[in-house]
């Protein structure tokens, strides 16, 4: 043993030696396979800036884009029976349950939020598909009748964005019962005259598609998302038909009037602020009146 083998050699296998790399500095595209860095991605909102495709976006990072300075106040939604069928499949339900807070570092799949946007107390809701598919639970359904019940108190508008698989089966029957019940909110919005709007993102389907998604005074979706009931799949062999490429995407259900619009990421906030201002009659300060001068009568 020498001062070569003691010092040299452990220094020039230090300078060669490769460093790790964390594996989620660089995400790629699902539509064009480009690799985008994780810094661009996150400030461009998750929007592949090659091809345009919007990818899933986190509950934290939506509601941050949204609300004025990114300031809002979560709302506690009241519990509900934890596993109240004994369910279980590979896994236990409340495993299942706690796998997927550990995951998200939420409780539900629905997130209840209020704050500004663009200056109109706006209560907003997110249904998160990182979280368990973002199936529709008891749970859920308590946040959305939440949801509701805050934007009667405040005469807010109420904003829903969705993202499901459909009803939680681990809940059977219970889960289902959420289609009713989260319909009577929405009918009791309409009738305290308080504006709901529904933007669709990938993917929203099932019962939750059949219930209060396609219930808003306004359908918005985001490009390309997949909206739809029943599989593709499930529809071909019932039907005995080949259905066109873009069947269930967002372009195809406005072209036949299942929604209103569709808005790219980067301008919904300005839609919404704008929707929401002509809904609640409260044009912005120091916007002109777009309205006709009355004139006198004679």
């Amino acid at each position: 043993m020498n001062w070569i083998t003691n010092v040299v050699r452990p220094r020039i296998q230090r300078v060669f030696k490769k460093k790790d790399t964390p594996d989620n500095l660089w995400r790629k595209c699902p539509a064009c396979n480009e690799m985008i860095f994780h810094r661009d991605l996150e400030t461009a909102l998750n929007v592949c800036p090659h091809c345009d495709h919007h990818m899933r976006l986190g509950t934290t990072a939506r509601l941050a884009s949204l609300f004025d300075d990114g300031q809002y106040q979560t709302v506690t939604v009241a519990g509900v029976p934890l596993d109240p069928l004994k369910f279980r499949d590979q896994k236990k339900y409340p495993d299942r349950l706690k796998e997927a807070r550990s995951k998200t570092g939420r409780d539900e799949a629905i997130t209840v939020a209020h704050g500004p946007l663009d200056g109109v107390e706006t209560v907003i809701s997110i249904q998160d598909f990182a979280f368990m598919g973002g199936s529709l639970g008891m749970a859920a359904g308590e946040a959305i009748i939440k949801s509701a019940e805050i934007a009667i108190e405040k005469k807010a508008p109420f904003i829903l964005f969705t993202a499901a698989g459909g009803a939680r089966m681990q809940e059977g029957i219970l889960s289902l019962m959420q289609m009713p019940r989260t319909t009577v909110a929405v009918e009791m919005l309409r009738d305290a005259g308080i504006p709901y709007i529904v933007v669709l993102t990938d993917p929203t389907t099932g019962g939750v598609l059949a219930s209060y998604a396609m219930l808003g005074d306004i359908q918005i979706s985001e490009p390309g998302a997949l909206i739809g009931f029943s599989g593709r799949r499930v529809i071909e062999q019932t039907i005995r038909e080949k259905l066109p490429d873009d069947f269930q995407k967002a372009e195809f259900q406005l072209d036949h009037g299942m929604i209103d619009m569709i808005v790219h990421r980067h301008k919904l906030k300005d839609t919404l602020a704008r929707t929401i201002r002509i809904l609640m009659h409260k044009p912005k300060l120091g916007t002109p009146s777009t309205l006709p001068a009355r004139t006198a009568s004679r």
